[in-house]
């Protein structure tokens, strides 16, 4: 489908972050009721761009032209009304509310009325986006969620609809139907703009995509004439080796086994463990996959300690029965964690990188030693992690808080895989993360396998699932599934345990 009436355009647009250029002269066009990519790597700007676009941020110069006129979009609340709706990744509905009760506090009073529980059907019906408005959201999967965010901005009849990272927790069969929706919309004369990390959904339904490198534009190309290899070195400014996940097999002593672990959920938004089992050697990697919110956090609290109260026998390690050890108890035993949540988690904000290495290192008497902190050993080794993991900083050992999100999880992931575990536990391990840098974190995961480690990933994300696991399990309302050999499984019959099919 040609489209040639341009509905929004940036012109030379420039955003400047102290000494830091985000944009730097982008130039944009999306047309009435195409489906456009925005990709590029972490800190490349598309946060800022889009944010400029919805009103919440302003350029310093450069022009938002929208049918042909120069505007100044001033706020979120102005773009809505030009036209411009936006779902984010991180939906903003309260859980204790009912679909309509969301809908109706996000809209604005002329748009408020006492049909709008048909108008959601109305709107559900034509779309194909199925929604009991009277459910509350607490008692939605992520994708019906989604949906709902969806609905409340068709119900303001956008001309341009901004999606990011729309498919991050979906699964395979419920991102096909996303895609229904959007091509539909876009049939209907409405403009999508489309962010995505998933480089082969840029093919299967966009017609260009604009990339942007460090803040300026590197091309608007046609995606029907490129693949998702050559978008990645669009993006990072070089050729990508994709062939880096073959996995030399070897034979280890190392062994972890869960046998019928449960755990009571701890309040009405957790999730009850009903007998995991699992068993994994050294050298193999097991990835769990599942949409969030299906006990994920509850197994990685069992497996660092964070929730202990575990009958004995329940979780061992290399004979040791650990299912009681604390973090640290872990730790010594030559344990990893890698958690979702970098910040308040995984790294203090106000403490420095050297700090932060520190806060997990301090049982190693090179760390301290009768409680005199030894600061030139921990520096030492927060730079060779910032050098080996290309982790781009401001300046020598910075606040955990002046890093993006995708280089502190880089520095993150460094400093647990520089301690050479023995089992290594990664939530999300490459959530934010650009191609590049996804691609180094996955080559370290390969690579301490390889070197007798058991490595448990949990990931939304299927395409790393299959990447890296040999071992396949889902996790769906605090049940896990067996293990697949990975070869004698398939993305459908994971995407339908991800949605509670057996």
């Amino acid at each position: 489908m040609a489209h040639t009436e341009v509905l929004l355009s940036g012109e030379n647009i420039t955003k400047i972050f102290g000494d830091f250029k985000a944009n730097d002269n982008v130039n944009f066009s999306i047309s009435k009721g195409e489906i456009h990519a925005l990709l590029g790597e972490n800190g490349a700007g598309k946060s800022t761009f889009v944010k400029i676009i919805y009103g919440l941020l302003k350029p310093d110069s450069g022009n938002v032209i929208w049918k042909n006129e120069i505007i100044e979009i001033n706020g979120p609340k102005h773009a809505r009304e030009l036209g411009i709706g936006m779902v984010f990744q991180h939906f903003s509905l309260f859980e204790a509310l009912t679909v309509l009760e969301n809908i109706s506090l996000a809209l604005p009073e002329k748009n408020q009325s006492d049909d709008l529980e048909n108008r959601i059907e109305t709107i559900s019906d034509e779309y194909g986006l199925q929604i009991d408005p009277k459910s509350r959201v607490l008692n939605l999967s992520v994708g019906e969620q989604q949906r709902v965010e969806i609905i409340r901005c068709l119900l303001q009849n956008p001309e341009l609809l901004i999606m990011d990272e729309p498919t991050s927790v979906l699964t395979p069969q419920e991102i096909s139907k996303l895609f229904e929706v959007l091509e539909k919309l876009s049939k209907s004369g409405c403009s999508i703009l489309f962010i995505t990390h998933k480089l082969e959904e840029v093919r299967s339904l966009t017609s260009r995509a604009t990339i942007l490198r460090r803040g300026k534009n590197v091309s608007t190309v046609e995606t029907k004439d490129h693949t998702a290899k050559s978008f990645s070195q669009m993006m990072v400014g070089h050729e990508i080796n994709t062939n880096k996940y073959e996995k030399i097999k070897i034979d280890n002593e190392n062994l972890l086994n869960i046998n019928n672990l449960s755990r009571p959920a701890q309040n009405q938004f957790s999730v009850e463990l009903k007998d995991i089992n699992l068993s994994v050697r050294g050298g193999e990697i097991l990835g769990i996959a599942g949409i969030a919110g299906n006990g994920q956090s509850e197994l990685m609290e069992a497996l660092t300690g964070e929730y202990l109260s575990i009958e004995a026998n329940k979780i061992l390690f290399n004979g040791f029965d650990i299912s009681n050890f604390k973090p640290n108890e872990r730790r010594k035993l030559g344990i990893s964690f890698i958690p979702e949540e970098r910040i308040g988690h995984a790294t203090v904000s106000s403490f420095n990188l050297s700090e932060n290495f520190y806060l997990t290192d301090y049982i190693n008497d090179n760390s301290s030693n009768y409680g005199i902190i030894n600061n030139s050993f921990n520096y030492e080794n927060a730079s060779n992690i910032v050098n080996e993991y290309d982790v781009r900083v401001p300046h020598n050992n910075p606040l955990a808080s002046s890093l993006s999100g995708g280089n502190l999880q880089k520095f993150i992931v460094g400093r647990e895989i520089s301690r050479k575990p023995k089992l290594l536990v990664a939530s999300q391990p490459t959530w934010g993360v650009d191609v590049g840098a996804a691609l180094e974190i996955r080559s370290q995961i390969i690579k301490i396998a390889e070197q007798g480690a058991i490595v448990i990933i949990i990931s939304q994300d299927l395409d790393e699932i299959f990447l890296l696991s040999d071992l396949i399990s889902v996790i769906y309302d605090g049940n896990l599934s067996k293990q697949f050999n990975k070869e004698k499984v398939n993305l459908e019959k994971i995407g339908l345990l991800m949605g509670g099919s057996s």
